[in-house]
């Protein structure tokens, strides 16, 4: 079983750090984003999203803890939007730590942020999933998640 932790300053450092350099990873493997602008406009969105780091308002982060044996296997980041007529929570990322992936975390994290937006108040949740993260994809259409949007692309 896995609990959502608030993260530690420390923590959102090392997150921070680690979820800019793959967020321009993702984007240039998807084809939105060159390798030499990148690195550059992860961080941009990033300040922009996170204006005051760990207290920016309306967003949450998690470390996602092992409740067995209490270390973290990974971390989750959700903005909350309470004022509009639909309260919802977007998932901004979910990333289970290397070593413990494909033991089920993933889904359990998700199950915790449910049971934890309800609590809220929220009463939908998003999120998006780069095409080529098969993995991600499974989990979040077996825990019933559905395509809102597509985006498609073609090289010239």
């Amino acid at each position: 079983m896995v609990q959502l932790v608030p993260m530690t300053p420390e923590d959102f450092e090392i997150f921070l750090e680690r979820d800019i350099r793959e967020y321009a990873q993702e984007r240039v493997r998807a084809g939105f984003w060159s390798e030499a602008e990148a690195l550059q406009r992860s961080r941009k969105e990033h300040r922009a999203l996170l204006p005051d780091g760990l207290k920016s308002r309306y967003h949450h982060l998690y470390t996602i803890q092992e409740t067995e044996r209490g270390g973290a296997v990974g971390v989750l980041w959700l903005k909350t939007d309470l004022d509009s007529s639909r309260a919802s929570g977007f998932i901004f990322d979910l990333e289970i730590l290397e070593p413990f992936r494909r033991k089920g975390y993933g889904r359990q994290a998700m199950l915790e942020l449910e049971n934890l937006a309800r609590s809220m108040g929220l009463r939908q949740l998003g999120l998006h999933v780069f095409a080529h993260n098969e993995g991600a994809r499974a989990i979040y259409e077996n825990l019933g998640y559905k395509v809102a949007s597509l985006n498609l692309l073609k090289d010239l």
